[in-house]
């Protein structure tokens, strides 16, 4: 069963192909940056914010909301903290340089979550304008949650 969040990248990456957009960049080095920035995200971020893994936590595990919201707070901020600093080194007006790669692409749906779960962000000025650039982008917005009519 797919999670929406898996769905959303499938959809970016789709979109952002069609729009003629390289994810990667060209020298081996940089390819390896983006390649590490995004497994960061995909590996280290997304599985314990996870909506599954939320709700396994309230409803198999019984933690309360308020925990369940601590265990999510503590986990994104970790994460972020230190992908704010990675980006302080490498980023444009995306994550990497001034063409979405990857790296946004995985990036994109944590921000989201982390807006749904009204996580203050201001400590991640990067972060936020990455999110703001890659959602003037078509196929950031078409990919969105709510553009799909699967997700709830």
């Amino acid at each position: 069963m797919y999670d929406y969040i898996n769905m959303d990248v499938y959809l970016l990456v789709r979109g952002m192909l069609a729009w003629g957009a390289i994810i990667f960049p060209s020298t081996a080095k940089d390819r390896a940056v983006v390649r590490a920035m995004s497994q960061s995200i995909a590996c280290e971020i997304h599985p314990l914010d996870n909506l599954r893994v939320l709700q396994f936590l309230v409803k198999e595990m019984g933690v309360s909301e308020e925990d369940k919201m601590k265990w999510y707070n503590h986990w994104i901020h970790l994460g972020f903290k230190a992908l704010e600093i990675q980006l302080s080194k490498t980023a444009g007006k995306y994550c990497f340089g001034d063409s979405p790669t990857m790296a946004d692409i995985c990036l994109i749906p944590q921000v989201y979550n982390a807006y749904r779960f009204n996580v203050d962000l201001s400590q991640y000025p990067n972060i936020v304008r990455i999110w703001n650039e890659c959602n003037q982008l078509p196929a950031f917005a078409q990919a969105a949650p709510e553009q799909q009519h699967d997700a709830s």
